[in-house]
């Protein structure tokens, strides 16, 4: 280890409200860590709005080694419920999604989770919190198992790191993260971790102005001739096309 790799994961820890987090060299490094937890014949239930690179990460690599990928549109919780099968080990929520903006219900799909697998083993429920931070979302709270971010984004909000991290209350699970962060390798250097530390200390700053700056942006846009649509986070939602990805 190193000390101040474990000043910035205890502060993650505490911003989360989890009791341990795992720093690893990217967003996607962190979401690898998580997916070595899996195994051949597993099945991924994840929303179907994501981060561009956990689409490609998933569906290109992931699925080549045994692994089972579902994408569902998370706010339609009926097919979502649906799409759960035995075999699913890791049920995967963004919120707000990238691009599209939409609000999963974390409480909801935990719930969900507790009902379908009633006396049997429970899928992994993993958020995304990239885009709502630890300021305006705590998933952990609200009974997800793991949070994972991208620190590159809002945590550190310098535009000089590329980083990963994840938090967690459950014990036995960070043992496992804890001994994969060392024999697999994703580990941020040093100076990486001093800087984003640092970036830590202005989140609430920073997540306070952006959020005044983007309803003051979101209302302006809406009064202009030339927009079609506006996607505001938590607004309803205008008939907008599903976007298409293919890598």
């Amino acid at each position: 280890g190193n000390p101040t790799r474990t000043a910035f994961e205890e502060c993650i820890a505490k911003l989360e409200g989890g009791t341990q987090a795992m720093a690893a060299s990217s967003g996607l490094a962190a979401t690898s860590l998580i997916i070595n937890t899996l195994k051949a014949g597993d099945h991924i239930l994840c929303c179907d709005d994501v981060y561009g690179g956990t689409n490609r990460y998933f569906n290109t690599v992931v699925s080549r080694f045994g692994v089972e990928v579902d994408m569902v549109d998370p706010t339609n919780t009926e097919l979502f419920e649906s799409k759960m099968k035995p075999n699913t080990a890791l049920v995967w929520l963004e919120t707000p999604t990238n691009p599209m903006l939409k609000i999963c219900d974390i409480k909801g799909t935990v719930e969900m989770v507790e009902r379908k697998f009633a006396g049997k083993e429970k899928p992994i429920v993993v958020v995304d919190n990239t885009f709502a931070s630890p300021y305006f979302q705590r998933p952990l709270e609200l009974g997800a198992t793991l949070v994972l971010s991208s620190v590159t984004k809002y945590i550190n909000g310098h535009t000089d790191v590329v980083m990963g991290v994840i938090a967690t209350k459950n014990e036995e699970l960070a043992k496992k993260l804890r001994f994969l962060q060392l024999a697999v390798g994703p580990c941020p250097s040093p100076f990486d971790c001093y800087l984003a530390l640092r970036g830590a200390r202005t989140l609430h700053v920073r997540m306070r102005q952006h959020a005044s700056n983007s309803i003051a942006i979101a209302k302006w846009l809406e009064t202009g001739e030339k927009s079609k649509y506006v996607l505001k986070s938590g607004a309803p939602r205008p008939a907008v096309p599903s976007p298409t990805r293919t890598g």
